[in-house]
């Protein structure tokens, strides 16, 4: 029998699942450099970990791995159901808050190495709970990360859906991202149907007209924004594996801060809230560094369960669905 110990928190409502040890070994090099041997050598036990019937598409995943960066505590891998993700920013949220959990850090600044580079997250200290009654909490949750350079790859890009021209922004956040406002659905938990069928077709439709990211890259995440009177701007993020994220989305939120930044609309650390489908906030913000747009979002993450993935040796679906 195969024993897996994860560990789950949810961050504004979207769940990663962290495993703090890996069974076999990725070598040595950067985080990069792991995440090319896992997908070459391991991918069986992400599918394991996270598919059906021990996991789910809404799922993700994150792997504690060394980092290469002497200045970095740690180094992550994160991963969905259908592959791996650049960065991850409620991944990242839910991981830092995870660790404060099992006690392996305490409030202050931790340095960690992704794949497409350093992130730096600040654990703020708990605050007092129960009311008044000066209670702290269990371990500090609220977290906020200066994530990797983001900017707007292209403008304004228009594109046909059912007929109708609508008009996005291709964005970087540590994922790719084409930013939709145009597209006239309402965004809200009565119209997930809708807005997951129309995002689709949107990402459909950005392979066919050869629309991608900088270098060839795939344009895999779909954002659609609406007004909201409850915050700056409300979102729906549809995920590579057509799950959509129930947290507003941090390499999703800080693509959409480059752009604002890009326009004019936004000035440095200026806070922008972003509320998800399901209305969890998340707080952004930006600084210009050195001529590129540094995001810093900030988020809540709750650990919800912890246990040990069982894989019998004669399960047919052991390595998952």
């Amino acid at each position: 029998m195969k024993r897996i110990p994860f560990l789950d928190s949810h961050t504004g409502g979207e769940p990663t699942r962290l495993i703090v040890a890996l069974p076999f070994d990725l070598g040595t090099g950067s985080v990069a450099q792991k995440l090319s041997t896992l997908k070459a050598d391991h991918d069986d036990f992400r599918k394991t970990v996270l598919n059906e019937p021990r996991g789910s598409d809404v799922l993700v995943g994150a792997y504690l791995v060394e980092p290469a960066d002497p200045t970095c505590q740690f180094g992550v891998i994160f991963f969905n159901n259908v592959g791996y993700l650049g960065m991850c920013g409620h991944g990242t949220i839910g991981l830092i808050a995870s660790l404060a959990y099992l006690g392996k850090v305490q409030p202050g600044i931790i340095r960690v190495e992704t794949p497409v580079g350093v992130v730096e997250a600040t654990l703020h200290f708990p605050l007092l709970s129960g009311e008044g009654l000066g209670v702290r909490s269990e371990y500090p949750n609220r977290v906020s990360v200066r994530n990797v350079p983001a900017y707007r790859h292209l403008t304004h890009i228009s594109i046909e859906v059912d007929g109708k021209p609508i008009h996005g922004d291709v964005a970087w956040g540590g994922n790719w991202f084409f930013l939709v406002h145009d597209h006239g659905l309402e965004v809200n938990m009565q119209n997930l149907e809708a807005l997951t069928d129309f995002s689709w077709r949107v990402r459909e439709q950005l392979t066919a007209n050869r629309i991608t990211g900088a270098n060839g890259a795939e344009v895999d995440h779909i954002e659609l924004f609406a007004s909201t009177p409850e915050a700056d701007s409300k979102s729906f993020v549809l995920c590579p594996g057509k799950a959509y994220d129930r947290s507003p989305c941090g390499t999703g939120t800080s693509a959409k801060l480059a752009c604002l930044y890009a326009d004019g609309k936004l000035k440095e650390n200026q806070i922008w809230k972003q509320q998800s489908v399901v209305g969890s906030v998340f707080e952004g913000s930006v600084q210009s560094v050195g001529g590129e747009i540094i995001p810093t979002i900030t988020g809540e993450a709750y650990v919800m369960a912890e246990g040990v993935i069982l894989v019998d040796e004669r399960d047919p679906f052991g390595n998952g669905i």
